[in-house]
């Protein structure tokens, strides 16, 4: 026969409230040592054994972590989900996660379900839109949550009040450009992501500040926007060799009279999209031209030939933004900032 809540308490002398809080605990009444100690000797003879979810609810928060990404077929994201996955481990949580596919209306319905299930915190994942209603939708989504006891993190840009782990976009991307240079590459296209995705926009600008710089500005007939997948960088590099501005010395060029020597991609895995059209249609990278990338996709680490790009320590920012999102609130959200590291590979040799 199965010992219920009421059976301890009989056992022990109190009521049902207050064996349940002694068991599971309350968000806001204590039990007096002595009772605790009876109900807990009473539960023991009768061998009970607390339910998981009332002790949650009687708590005011379950062992429940939510995880919000963009595509969690991305390596990008399932990177960054496996270091928020060891860290919730380690706190004794379990992570629920969404995928949206960008859409804000998701994003809000996933931090509602979790406020109704009391979750400990939610994570948010990935670069925010130029959309300034959905991006305050969602931040007075989370400071509601918040007010009601649970956690708030992100990855991205600091737009949702919250803690925030910023990637250094800007920064990495532009000393791409200057170790490019110092290899030789003067010409360049880029395969610039979509024009409201502000982490795709942070990167390009990066890229094209940095060529400023050196004097050698970046054609604006060459930054191709398209989606932020392999096939978007697989369409966006068929554009550019249709218009023969990618290919063999003396095929064609942005205006210069010359080819293409280098195309960046503002992710890796539209970077892998880029290679794949170039041998679709019959050119050697890096013979015919150089890519490179952005993220250090674990995954991708094995393509021949080896992408040069900008390495993000994903599973650790995904530890990062988990410890932001269970600590104690502060006055101001906390900003870390995470710059990349680049790696030149194969995909970009020095120029003779």
């Amino acid at each position: 026969m199965t010992v219920t809540l009421s059976d301890v308490a009989r056992e022990a002398g109190v009521s049902l409230a207050t064996a349940s809080r002694a068991i599971n605990g309350s968000a806001n009444r204590t039990v007096r040592p002595e009772l605790r100690e009876r109900v807990l000797a009473a539960a023991a003879r009768l061998r009970y054994s607390p339910d998981a979810n009332a002790q949650a609810m009687a708590r005011g928060r379950t062992t429940a972590l939510g995880l919000i990404v963009h595509d969690i077929a991305d390596p990008y994201f399932s990177t960054i989900a496996s270091g928020v996955t060891a860290a919730a481990e380690r706190a004794g949580l379990v992570v629920t996660l969404a995928s949206t596919d960008r859409d804000a209306g998701r994003e809000l319905a996933f931090v509602e379900l979790m406020q109704r299930q009391r979750a400990r915190a939610i994570i948010v994942a990935g670069g925010r839109h130029d959309d300034d209603a959905a991006n305050r939708a969602l931040a007075d989504a989370l400071v509601e949550y918040r007010s009601r006891g649970g956690g708030a993190a992100a990855v991205g840009q600091p737009l949702l009040g919250v803690d925030t782990v910023v990637i250094e976009n800007r920064s990495a991307t532009a000393e791409l450009v200057r170790q490019l240079h110092g290899r030789g590459y003067r010409r360049f296209a880029v395969l610039a992501g979509p024009t409201a995705h502000l982490t795709a926009h942070e990167r390009l600008d990066g890229f094209r500040t940095s060529l400023d710089d050196l004097g050698t500005p970046l054609d604006p007939d060459l930054v191709i926007p398209c989606a932020f997948t392999r096939d978007g960088g697989y369409e966006a590099m068929e554009q550019l060799i249709a218009r023969g501005v990618v290919g063999r010395a003396g095929t064609g060029s942005g205006g210069s009279g010359q080819p293409v020597e280098a195309v960046f991609a503002v992710n890796d895995v539209m970077a892998v999209g880029a290679m794949a059209a170039a041998r679709a249609a019959g050119l050697d990278v890096p013979g015919d031209v150089a890519i490179a990338g952005f993220d250090d996709i674990i995954t991708l680490r094995d393509i021949t030939p080896s992408l040069t790009t900008i390495r993000l320590p994903l599973a650790d920012i995904g530890a990062m933004v988990t410890e932001l999102a269970l600590a104690p609130d502060n006055d101001a959200p906390r900003l870390v900032p995470v710059d990349g590291e680049v790696i030149l590979r194969d995909s970009t040799p020095p120029l003779a």
